[in-house]
């Protein structure tokens, strides 16, 4: 197994549908010892099965917004673990008036902040508190989107926020790697998750995700949790500051190839 042996902190679970509880079970899969982070009591509900489900009752609050909690939420980590293996970042968010609508006409200041502070900071504001506890061979892990490069209709401030978190990720990578600590990205396609459903048309997405990628399909969020126990496991010892796509190759096309045959 992959991840025999290794003790994994997932965040950003927010149902059974989001893209870090199947991340969470690839890692069980792959042996991994889990424990998870919630952000208000309204979600714990949640996600009680899905910690279940991965044989953890380690289940800690953490609101990425606010540096105390932060803090805290690896103090009490501390209790249950006192060294680790790594953490899976699944944290996005900018408010919905900012994702809907032209680009420049909908972006205020406070939702510019917003959406890098939760999308992008947190990433190295956990980093900075889980470094102590970090054992060496770690690896952290976040979740991006083909948004960060490419415009695309409502995405709008999440894309320059992602943006922003990929360059999070090598300058992450930069400052770990001398400890031996690795950072990667994964950018997976469009899955119906919680978040996503934020922003406006996201079925037609799919649905155009569906036609250009050159495996004709969408992926799945197992698909994107396999990826990411690869890149959390020895395995991967040789990789960092990389954002990997899992996307069915979505990214890598500019139109399907069918396209202009004729008729």
């Amino acid at each position: 197994m992959l991840l025999k042996n290794k003790k994994i902190l997932i965040t950003g679970i927010a149902n059974k549908y989001s893209i870090a509880a199947g991340i969470a079970e690839s890692m069980h899969k792959q042996g991994a010892e889990l424990a998870f982070t919630y952000q208000n009591e309204r979600l714990l509900k949640n996600i009680k099965p899905i910690a279940n489900a991965c044989d953890s009752d380690i289940l800690i609050e953490c609101d990425v917004s606010n540096d105390t909690s932060i803090k805290a939420s690896f103090e009490r980590l501390k209790e249950s673990w006192v060294s680790f293996d790594g953490f899976v970042h699944s944290i996005g968010y900018a408010p919905s008036d900012q994702l809907e609508g032209d680009f420049l006409e909908v972006t205020n200041r406070e939702g510019f902040k917003i959406a890098h502070d939760i999308s992008s900071y947190s990433f190295t504001a956990m980093a900075k508190e889980a470094k102590s506890m970090l054992n060496e061979n770690s690896a952290l892990l976040t979740l991006t989107y083909l948004g960060s490069v490419q415009t695309m209709p409502n995405y709008n401030v999440m894309g320059l926020a992602k943006a922003s978190l990929e360059a999070n990720t090598r300058f992450l990578a930069a400052s770990l790697g001398k400890h031996n600590i690795r950072v990667n990205a994964i950018s997976a396609g469009p899955i119906k998750t919680l978040a996503a459903s934020g922003v406006k048309n996201f079925r037609k997405m799919l649905s155009q995700h569906s036609k250009r990628a050159p495996l004709g399909r969408t992926v799945t969020a197992e698909e994107v949790g396999n990826t990411a126990a690869f890149l959390c496991s020895d395995f991967a010892s040789g990789i960092t500051g990389e954002i990997t796509y899992v996307d069915a190759g979505f990214n890598i096309s500019a139109m399907p190839l069918n396209e202009l045959n004729d008729d």
